[in-house]
């Protein structure tokens, strides 16, 4: 983990990552993720301190870690977005403590969200990249992992995406892509974009962009 987290440079920050959203996202809201990987628990509280109230996390330990070292008013605050990896072993792990589930890929994850956390929210992960390091599922088969969730109860409320490697133009097409799914699919929210290329992905239709290094610094 890295050095504890100063929140009065956080709301520094805040304000960049703010003004770039609202240089490109023509009046639209735009929700921030506050991507908390790898920093300690002063990150989480530097953010709730800030107002960010929406917390991402990529590894189970580590949301549950600090999840745990919260108190009882700052839980009470935040909603906690998983985002990474999701391997179907750590559903149990983490139920009852997440309240979306970005990154779900396969049918498998589906029933055992569905089973430990019964009406979840989630969002279908969407691979860009042909990368499998990196997760999602094929574009075609979107639309078939939507009506499944659907089927087994669960708040399918959008789609998520991580953009390829490279620089930040070459996601356009992709976050467009995923954009399109979600207007078909009748799904609300669009996770797309990070800290180096969300002025792509909110241009593209994003309604929620997560951001770690663009608010807490390098890890």
């Amino acid at each position: 983990m890295t050095a504890s987290i100063d929140a009065s440079e956080v709301a520094r920050q805040l304000e960049a990552v703010r003004a770039r959203i609202e240089a490109v996202a023509d009046g639209r809201d735009v929700a921030v993720v506050a991507v908390t990987k790898g920093f300690d628990v002063s990150a989480p509280r530097a953010a709730l301190a800030c107002g960010l109230t929406v917390l991402g996390e990529n590894y189970a330990q580590e949301l549950v870690a600090k999840d745990e070292a919260l108190s009882v008013d700052e839980r009470a605050m935040c909603e906690w977005h998983f985002i990474g990896r999701l391997q179907r072993n750590k559903v149990r792990l983490l139920a009852g403590r997440v309240d979306v589930w970005q990154s779900v890929d396969r049918v498998e994850l589906l029933d055992e969200i569905a089973r430990r956390a019964p009406g979840a929210a989630v969002m279908i992960q969407v691979d860009l990249s042909d990368d499998p390091a990196r997760g999602g599922a094929p574009p075609a088969r979107v639309g078939a992992l939507v009506g499944h969730g659907r089927s087994v109860g669960l708040d399918v409320c959008g789609l998520m995406a991580v953009g390829p490697p490279g620089p930040p133009e070459a996601a356009r097409p992709g976050f467009r892509q995923v954009v399109a799914l979600a207007e078909e699919f009748g799904l609300p929210e669009r996770s797309i974009g990070m800290s180096g290329d969300l002025e792509v992905a909110v241009a593209e239709g994003a309604t929620m962009v997560r951001i770690g290094t663009g608010l807490f610094g390098a890890r």
